[in-house]
C-alpha cells in the first residue's frame, strides 16, 4: 500500500508539471496568456509605486547588482525586525529579541531561500512570522529570476524585450514570478489546507486543560499562509519547531500529499518550460528522464533503508519491526516519511515530516546525496541552473573527446563559460568541506554534537551541506544555536547562494552575445538518450569525487559499524 501511495504521488507531481511548465514558459518569454489583463494591472501598480522601468533590458552585471542590492537591503531589514521584535506590533505572546548572531543566521537563511532555523518556530512574534513569510516570496522569486535570465542567455531568445544581448529585467522578473505563480498558488493552497485543519489566526496561544487535568499551552498563529509558500517555493522554514511533523502544519494524509506535491511542482515544471523555450521538447525529455531517474532511485533507496528497521531495536530482540519508526509520525509511517525526506532534499526545500537525525545511516546519506548533487530537480530556479551547468560541462568533456569545439543549444562553449561553470561546481564542496574541517578541530564546533561517533560527524556534514545547498533541513541532534554555528552556517548560506548564481549569470551574459550556430551532422546531439546517460554519469562522478571521503567518515562508517 505504501508503494502505491508513493507511485501515485510521484505521478501526480509529474503530470501537474505540464500545465505549470507552460505557465512558467509564458512568464519567462513574455508570451500572453488568459489571465494577463488582470495580472498586468497588478504589475503596473507595483511598477508605478516602486519606480521600476519594466521595459529596461539588463546586462548580466546590472542584473546581478540589482539582485544583490535588493536581497542585501531586505536582509538588513529582517535582521533589525528580529533583533527588536519585542518592541514591534503583533506580539501577543511577548516573544523576546533575538541575539545578533541568531538574527544574522536567520536573516541570511531566509534571504537565501534556505530557511535553516536555529530557533524554535513558536519563539518569534506574529509580526516577525509575517515578515518571514514575505521573504518566502522574495527569495524563491530571486532564484527563479536568475534562472530565467540564464535561459534567455543560452537560448535564441536573448531577452523579453527583444533587445540584443540582454538577460531581461531582474525587477520585472521577480514581480512576474510573484504575481503570476507564487502568490496565486500559495493563496489557493493556504485556503485548501486551512479547510483541512491547518490554523490561520492572529489569536494568542491558548491554555487548555488536558484529560489528565494538567495545563498545556497550544501555540496558534497564521500557520496556513506560511505553510503554503513554505513548501511551494523551496523555503522549508516551519511555523513550529517540529515543522511538517507538527499536527497543526500537517494534520493528515491529504495535507501530506499536498505538501509533497508542493515541494517539487515548480522545479519539475521548469524542465517542461525549458523544452518550450528551446523549441525542442526532446532536450527537455532527456533532462527530465535523467532527473526523474535520480529522484526515483533516491526515494527507493531511502524507503528500503528505512523499511529495513532499526539495528539497535533488532539487536534487542524486537525483530518484528514495521520499519524504522524512530523519529517518525505514526500517521505517515515509513513510506510517506521516506518519500518526504527524499523529496524535500531533492527539491532543496528543507521541510521535514520526520526527524532526519533518526534516519538510518543509508537513509540519512541519501538525503545528503540529494543536497550534494543539487540537480535532482533541485531548488526553485537555482536547481535548474545546476542542471544546465552540468549539461554544459558534459558537452565540453564530450567535445574534448572527439576534438571539436563544444556547442550547446547552438552556442559555442569556450574558455570563459567553462571557467564560470567550474566556479559553480567547485563552490559547493569548498563551502562545505573547509568549514567542516574547522568545525572538526575547534571545541565550539565538535562540542555541539550530541553523538561523538560517526553519527556526530554526519550531523556536522549534514549541517554544512544543507547550508551551502540552501536546503535548510538538519540533523537536529546538533546544538546549533551558538555563535560558532550561527555565524559559520550564515556565511556558508550566503556564499552558497550568490557565488554560483553570479558565475552562471556571467556565463549567460557571454552566451547571449554569441550567434546561434546552425546544427550540422558533426554537432553533438544533446537531445538523445546517449547524452542523457553521459550527463547522469558525470553528475554522479563529480558528486562522488567531491564528497565521498566525508561520506565514508560519516554515514558509511556508521552503517559498517552496525
Amino acid at each position: 500500500m505504501e508503494i502505491v501511495q508513493i507511485i501515485i504521488t510521484v505521478l501526480l507531481l509529474f503530470l501537474l508539471a505540464i500545465p505549470f511548465g507552460n505557465l512558467i514558459y509564458k512568464i519567462i518569454s513574455g508570451k500572453k496568456w488568459i489571465a494577463d489583463p488582470v495580472f498586468d494591472r497588478v504589475d503596473g501598480v507595483v511598477y508605478k509605486i516602486s519606480g521600476i522601468k519594466s521595459d529596461e533590458d539588463m546586462s548580466w552585471k546590472k542584473y546581478m547588482v540589482s539582485l544583490l542590492l535588493m536581497n542585501g537591503i531586505m536582509c538588513v531589514l529582517l535582521l533589525l525586525v528580529l533583533m527588536f521584535q519585542s518592541y514591534l506590533p503583533l506580539n501577543p505572546n511577548h516573544s523576546g529579541n533575538m541575539s545578533l548572531h541568531l538574527a544574522f543566521n536567520t536573516a541570511a537563511s531566509f534571504i537565501t531561500n534556505t530557511n535553516l532555523q536555529d530557533y524554535s518556530g513558536e519563539g518569534i512574534s506574529y509580526f516577525a512570522q509575517l515578515f518571514l513569510t514575505a521573504f518566502m516570496f522574495i527569495a524563491p522569486a530571486t532564484g527563479l529570476a536568475a534562472s530565467a535570465a540564464f535561459l534567455r542567455g543560452i537560448t535564441a531568445t536573448s531577452s523579453v524585450t527583444g533587445e540584443k544581448n540582454g538577460l531581461g529585467n531582474f525587477y520585472t522578473d521577480i514581480v512576474r514570478f510573484t504575481t503570476r505563480l507564487l502568490l496565486p498558488l500559495s493563496i489557493f493552497t493556504s485556503i485548501v489546507i486551512s479547510a483541512l485543519g491547518v490554523p490561520q489566526t492572529f489569536a494568542s496561544n491558548q491554555v487548555i486543560t488536558t484529560i489528565e487535568g494538567t495545563k498545556q499551552i497550544v501555540a496558534l498563529g497564521p500557520v496556513a499562509s506560511l505553510e503554503a509558500i513554505k513548501n511551494l517555493a523551496s523555503n522549508g522554514g516551519g511555523f513550529f519547531g517540529a515543522n511538517s511533523a507538527h499536527p497543526f502544519e500537517n494534520p493528515n494524509a491529504i495535507t501530506n500529499l499536498i505538501n509533497i506535491i508542493s515541494l517539487g511542482l515548480i522545479s519539475t515544471a521548469f524542465v517542461y518550460a525549458f523544452g518550450k523555450l528551446t523549441k525542442n521538447k526532446n532536450q527537455a525529455r532527456v533532462l527530465f528522464t535523467v532527473l526523474a531517474a535520480m529522484l526515483i532511485i533516491s526515494i527507493g533507496v531511502t524507503y528500503m533503508a528505512e523499511l529495513g528497521g532499526n539495528h539497535s531495536v533488532a539487536s534487542a530482540g524486537l525483530v518484528n519491526q514495521s520499519g524504522n519508526m524512530e523519529g517518525k509520525e505514526a500517521r505517515f509511517g515509513v513510506g510517506e516519511s521516506s518519500l518526504f525526506a527524499a523529496a524535500t532534499t531533492a527539491y532543496q526545500v528543507g521541510a521535514v515530516n520526520s526527524s532526519h537525525d533518526s534516519l538510518t545511516p543509508i537513509g540519512g546519506m541519501m538525503a545528503m546525496w540529494n543536497m550534494i548533487l543539487q540537480t535532482v530537480f533541485g531548488g526553485k530556479g537555482t536547481g535548474f541552473l545546476y542542471v544546465l551547468m552540468y549539461a554544459i560541462l558534459t558537452v565540453f568533456i564530450c567535445g574534448l573527446m572527439v576534438g571539436r569545439t563544444p556547442e550547446y543549444l547552438g552556442k559555442k562553449i569556450e574558455g570563459k563559460e567553462i571557467k564560470m561553470v567550474a566556479i559553480g561546481i567547485l563552490a559547493h564542496p569548498l563551502f562545505v568541506l573547509v568549514p567542516l574541517g574547522v568545525a572538526a578541530i575547534v571545541s565550539s564546533g565538535y562540542g555541539s554534537m550530541s553523538n561523538p561517533s560517526y553519527h556526530g560527524l554526519s550531523q556536522m556534514i549534514y549541517q554544512y551541506i544543507s547550508s551551502s545547498a540552501n536546503n535548510g533541513s538538519g540533523f537536529e541532534g546538533i546544538a546549533d544555536n551558538t555563535p560558532f554555528w550561527n555565524i559559520s552556517t550564515g556565511v556558508v548560506m550566503l556564499l552558497g547562494r550568490y557565488v554560483p548564481v553570479a558565475a552562471l549569470l556571467c556565463a549567460a551574459g557571454s552566451l547571449a552575445q554569441k550567434k546561434t550556430i546552425p546544427e550540422t551532422t558533426a554537432t553533438l546531439r544533446t537531445d538523445k538518450p546517449m547524452f542523457g546517460l553521459t550527463l547522469l554519469f558525470i553528475i554522479i562522478v563529480i558528486g562522488a569525487l567531491s564528497f565521498f571521503p566525508a561520506l565514508v567518515l560519516g554515514p558509511i562508517a556508521e552503517q559498517l559499524s552496525l
